[in-house]
């Protein structure tokens, strides 16, 4: 079963660059925003997780452009857990605009504890 999340964010000025389009890295803050709130749903906070002894690391992350976001844009960010593993979890994000696929991401988070060593996810994640 897939789990999945959508958000809406509105593309501020200082995201943008001088030509008034979304600047590449903020679609991975974007990311970040819709793991958190997908965790959110399901009543979990990262806090929590941190608080339990478990550290959530990107291992892989990226984005494929196909159109611009630009300043005002309303986007729609879903975000889909594709893949689980003893200690990784899969993300697939979609960023649009009015149903307009602008771009595609992945990003993989690795479950390590507070020395930086791979542990198991916790439960709550599973």
């Amino acid at each position: 079963m897939e789990l999945s999340h959508e958000i809406t964010v509105r593309v501020r000025y200082p995201e943008t660059d001088r030509m008034g389009l979304l600047h590449h890295a903020n679609y991975f803050i974007y990311f970040e925003m819709a793991r958190t709130e997908l965790l959110r749903q399901r009543g979990i906070s990262y806090r929590e997780i941190e608080d339990s002894g478990h550290f959530l690391v990107i291992i892989d992350i990226g984005c494929k452009f196909k159109r611009p976001a630009h300043y005002d844009d309303v986007l729609t960010v879903r975000t889909t857990v594709t893949k689980v593993t003893h200690v990784k979890i899969v993300h697939h994000y979609e960023v649009m605009r009015d149903g307009l696929l602008l771009a595609e991401g992945h990003s993989t988070l690795a479950c390590v504890d507070r020395e930086g060593k791979p542990q198991a996810l916790p439960e709550m994640l599973k």
